[in-house]
C-alpha cells in the first residue's frame, strides 16, 4: 500500500533504539511519513526483549515498529558513515538517541549535519540532554522516574515509592519528540530551514509532576504516595461496590449530586461536611465510608454504567483482555491486524486524512536492497556495512 495521511510527504531516516524514539518514529510513520529504521549490526536491542515473541523479534518491538522500512547499517565504519550521509540527502527528518558525543566523534554532529542538510529537522532523544550536571549520562525509564520523583508520589498511602507500570516517560519522550517535529516541519516551511530539536527523559519526567509541582511551588509542602486518592479532588478514589472496586473521578458538585443520587443517598449532596470540593478533600475518609456504605448495595458493573450515562466519570477497574475484548476500544480502532501482527491503533484521529497501517514491523535487514536501488547506491561498494543483507539480493565479492 501507498502511505496516505498528513504526513505523507516526509521521509524520516530513524536510527533510534529501544522505546522513545522508535515510539516517535511509529507516530509519524502511522501518518503517512516514509520512515526508514536503520539498525546497528546487533540489531535493537527491543527485539530480543522477551519473550513472547513473533517471527523472532519479541512483543516490545512489535509494538514500536510498525509501518516502518527496515535496514542494517554498521555506522560505526567510515563507509557506513558515508552510507548514513547518502540517505540523509533526501530526508526530511533524522531520528537517533545515539549517546551525547557519539555522532559528533565521527564528524556527523549538529553543527556538521545542519551545514551539509540546512533544510534537514534532527531530533535526538536523550536521558538528560547533553549539557548540564547530568549532561551525556545514561537514562532509561524506570530510572527516570525515580530521579524525577514520579516514584515519590506513586504507590499505598503511607508505603514505598513505586515505580509506574508502564514506560510513561519514554512514551510521552517519544510523544514530545513527534510534537518537536511536526513543529520544527511547520516552522520550516516559512524560513526554508531545518532545526535541532532534543527531547530528554529527564525533562519530560519533570513535566509529568502535575499537579504535584504546582502545589510544591504554592504550598512548599512535599507530596507523597496516596494510593488511588487524588490530592486536590474528592471524590477521586476507587470505591468498594458489592463485587468489586469501581473508580469515581468526580471533578464538580453538579457530579458530585449526581452521584449522590445515583447511589440512593441523595442527601449526601447537602451535608455541610460534603458541600464543595475543598470541603469533601478535607473530610475524605468520612466521605469514603458514606460512598461505600451506599455503594455496598450495587454491583459494580451495572453501577458503574448507569453512573456514567447519569454523567459521573467513573469507571470498572478492568484487566487487559477486558479492554482488547470491549466493543468501544473495537470501534475506536484501537486495535490493528496486519497478517499475524496485532498492535495498537494510533489515539490521533483525524477527518481529511486520517491514519494508515499498511506494514508489519520488519524483519530485520529486511528492506535494505529496496531502499539501497531506491536511492541508486551500489550494494557491492557498501557490502561490508551491511549486516544481515540476503545473500540471493547481493552476490558474494569476486
Amino acid at each position: 500500500m501507498t502511505p496516505t495521511g498528513s504526513l505523507s510527504n516526509l521521509k524520516v531516516i530513524d536510527a533510534s533504539r529501544v522505546l522513545g524514539g522508535p515510539y516517535c518514529g511509529q507516530i509519524l510513520a502511522d501518518h503517512g511519513a516514509d520512515v526508514i529504521k536503520l539498525e546497528p549490526p546487533a540489531g535493537d536491542e527491543t527485539r530480543g526483549w522477551g519473550p513472547p515473541f513473533l517471527d523472532g523479534a519479541a512483543s516490545y518491538f512489535q509494538g514500536l515498529n510498525r509501518n516502518k522500512r527496515g535496514i542494517a547499517v554498521d555506522i560505526s565504519q567510515p563507509a557506513g558513515r558515508t552510507l548514513l550521509l547518502e540517505l540523509l540527502a533526501d530526508a526530511d527528518v533524522f531520528l537517533e538517541n545515539f549517546k551525547t558525543g557519539t555522532l559528533e566523534r565521527w564528524g556527523l554532529g549538529t553543527q556538521e549535519l545542519q551545514a551539509r542538510f540546512p533544510k534537514l529537522v534532527h531530533c535526538r532523544v536523550s536521558g538528560f540532554g547533553a549539557d548540564g550536571p547530568m549532561g551525556g549520562l545514561p537514562g532509561y525509564d524506570a530510572a527516570i522516574q525515580a530521579v524525577c520523583g514520579i516514584m515519590s508520589v506513586n504507590g499505598e498511602r503511607g508505603g514505598d515509592a513505586t515505580r509506574v507500570g508502564l514506560p510513561v516517560v519514554d512514551m510521552v519522550t517519544g510523544l514530545n519528540a513527534a510534537l518537536g517535529v511536526c513543529m520544527a516541519l511547520n516552522e520550516r516551511a516559512t524560513s526554508g530551514h531545518g532545526q535541532f530539536i532534543e527531547t530528554t527523559l529527564y525533562d519530560c519526567g519533570v513535566s509529568l509532576l502535575h499537579p504535584h509541582l504546582p502545589n510544591y511551588y504554592l504550598s512548599g509542602k512535599v507530596a507523597a504516595p496516596t494510593g488511588n486518592a487524588h490530592p486536590n479532588i474528592c471524590p477521586y478514589d476507587t470505591y468498594q461496590t458489592k463485587t468489586a472496586p469501581l473508580f469515581l473521578t468526580v471533578g464538580n458538585n453538579r457530579q458530585f449530586a449526581k452521584l449522590c443520587e445515583g447511589i440512593g443517598n441523595p442527601a449526601l449532596a447537602t451535608d455541610p461536611r460534603f458541600a464543595s470540593n475543598a470541603d469533601r478533600l478535607a473530610n475524605a475518609d468520612a466521605l469514603k465510608v458514606e460512598l461505600e456504605t451506599a455503594m455496598s448495595e450495587f454491583d459494580c458493573a451495572p453501577l458503574s454504567e448507569k453512573l456514567i450515562r447519569m454523567g459521573v466519570p467513573c469507571g470498572a477497574v478492568r484487566t487487559i483482555d477486558e479492554v482488547v475484548a470491549d466493543p468501544h476500544t473495537t470501534h475506536r480502532e484501537m486495535i490493528v491486524d496486519i497478517g499475524n501482527y496485532r498492535g495498537t491503533g494510533s489515539p490521533i484521529k483525524m477527518s481529511r486524512t486520517p491514519v494508515s497501517y499498511h506494514s508489519a514491523p520488519p524483519r530485520f535487514a529486511q528492506h535494505t536492497v529496496e531502499v539501497m536501488a531506491e536511492h541508486g547506491l551500489d550494494l557491492e561498494t557498501y557490502r561490508d556495512v551491511l549486516p544481515g543483507l540476503d545473500p540471493v539480493a547481493a552476490p558474494e565479492k569476486a
